[in-house]
């Protein structure tokens, strides 16, 4: 059973913020913390989907190998954010690799409660049918952009994405808050790395972004939000005081630092290779 420690960060996740305290221990019974060091995996493709999971701290990244052997980045897993979910789409094995970025906090259900986990409650059943729709909607536009948008656009609302998402505040503007390659955008947005490179050499010298080794932040959203080709979005960003005059990205400070948990799942979660 989780410790009060991590009862405490789950009422600051909207996925258990509408649980009473009685429903809230019942939806954890079963479940087991499980730390995950930097560059630890949680699961692999193609391995037995034995578990389901939830991340309270941290960052996680999903990646598939094609056919081709070929890595594709498919997102990245954020507090609060529901992932393995094999079980709820009738999958026997899980369909792709999850490695964790940063020093990482999840816990995990045996694959078997998932009937009890969603039955008994319907605010999380809710809350994972909207999880795996918001996927399939993401894919489909993944799809989409690769498919009409030329690889500038792609990066662009990649990166917009991600600030989105995860963007954390900085002294020169919105950085992405966690660490990430121009290998990782790559993979993320079927180009080459030699094209990421090229394009936030090219916004940096522009002052659109500033990016160093796995460290990306935004300057001017409304900027990048017009390379994007998204237009009411660069509009609606350039009314903002953050994009004013050209200042540099401001966003709210975020909520207190979320405390860590050291109890591993034993056997579950690997260890990054030497």
């Amino acid at each position: 059973m989780p410790s009060p420690l991590c009862h405490a960060l789950l009422r600051n996740l909207e996925l258990f913020r509408p649980l009473s305290d009685a429903q809230l221990k019942s939806a954890l019974r079963g479940a087991q913390p499980c730390r995950l060091v930097a560059g630890a995996t949680a699961y692999r493709q193609g391995a037995v989907a034995s578990h389901f999971f939830v991340l309270l701290s941290g960052s996680l990244k999903v990646a598939q190998l094609t056919a081709d052997g070929e890595q594709v980045v498919v997102r990245y897993v954020n507090p609060g954010d529901m992932f393995g979910l094999a079980r709820a789409m009738r999958q026997s094995r899980y369909p792709a690799t999850v490695q964790a970025v940063l020093e990482s906090v999840c816990l995990a259900w045996p694959d078997a409660l998932w009937e009890r986990f969603v039955g008994n409650h319907p605010q999380l059943s809710a809350m994972a049918l909207q999880t795996m729709g918001q996927r399939l909607q993401d894919a489909h536009l993944r799809i989409q952009e690769l498919s009409t948008d030329e690889v500038e656009q792609r990066v662009a609302r990649t990166i917009l994405r991600l600030i989105e998402s995860s963007g954390q505040p900085t002294a020169g503007g919105i950085g992405i808050g966690f660490p990430i390659t121009r290998q990782d955008i790559a993979e993320m947005t079927g180009t080459t790395l030699h094209t990421v490179s090229r394009l936030l050499s090219d916004w940096r010298q522009r002052g659109i972004v500033d990016s160093s080794r796995k460290r990306i932040v935004l300057r001017s959203p409304a900027a990048l939000a017009r390379v994007s080709g998204d237009a009411q979005a660069a509009q609606d960003c350039s009314g903002c005081a953050s994009c004013i005059d050209g200042g540099p990205a401001r966003m709210a400070q975020p909520g207190p630092a979320q405390t860590r948990l050291q109890a591993p799942v034993s056997g579950l979660c690997e260890t990054p290779s030497a």
